[in-house]
């Protein structure tokens, strides 16, 4: 079977764009990465946008990277049921450019926040988290200044009761509180889904945590979720 293709874009600022091919390719899977001002993501199976600084975060957080010619070719492929998984700007991005709902604050404590987090799985029957379990805990780190995830009441019941939650920011045990979130986001959020279910946006890092030497291993069930539900749709296509 051919190996499934990860784009991963990078914008001038992009940092985390060498972990994300890095960790797709260590899953088996093919990677390549794309430019900002392309215009075609060619025969990619999934994109991602990496986390960074895209345009020196100038204005906001994705702001600009927003307008980027390669943006136009990521909406088409979404709009097509394409995957697409924003990381930490990347959620940002996708944010800005309204591929997925709400905004993004400055941290609640105004300072950088890198560390690990927990996160409890909220959905399993998305490309994303196909290997999770529901309700299970993953442990992945966060490092970012903005972060701190808002939505409007109203607004923000609709994605609760639509379930486009996919995960929250808990204790170790799985329980929601204050102490577990590291920026403030509303509910807890930390990583969401379009209605479509084939665009997440999530503050974390799982590229970060591929394999134990690196001080973890749960980013492999979130990437490689991705893989087997391609693998899964290849083999009944």
């Amino acid at each position: 079977m051919t190996a499934m293709k990860f784009g991963i874009v990078v914008f001038p600022g992009s940092n985390c764009d060498a972990d994300a091919y890095e960790a797709v390719r260590l899953l088996g899977a093919g990677a390549r990465y794309i430019w900002h001002e392309e215009r075609s993501l060619g025969d990619t199976d999934c994109v991602i946008l990496p986390g960074g600084f895209s345009y020196g975060d100038y204005l906001r957080a994705g702001a600009i990277a927003r307008f980027a010619p390669v943006m136009a070719a990521v909406e088409r492929h979404a709009g097509r049921g394409g995957l697409v998984l924003g990381i930490c700007n990347g959620f940002q991005i996708l944010l800005e450019a309204g591929m997925l709902p709400g905004a993004m604050r400055r941290n609640e404590s105004l300072r950088f926040e890198c560390r690990p987090t927990c996160l409890r799985v909220e959905r399993t029957d998305l490309p994303f988290t196909s290997l999770c379990q529901p309700g299970q805990v993953l442990q992945v780190p966060v490092a970012h200044a903005e972060g701190n995830y808002f939505l409007g009441k109203s607004e923000l019941q609709a994605l609760e009761d639509a379930g486009q939650v996919v995960f929250r920011y808990v204790t170790p045990a799985g329980a929601e509180g204050p102490g577990a979130n590291p920026n403030g986001s509303v509910n807890n959020i930390a990583g969401i889904v379009n209605a479509a279910g084939n665009v997440l946006g999530m503050m974390p890092h799982p590229e970060r945590v591929v394999e134990p030497l690196l001080g973890g291993s749960d980013g492999r069930l979130i990437l490689g979720s991705i893989i087997a539900s391609w693998q899964g749709g290849a083999r009944s296509a």
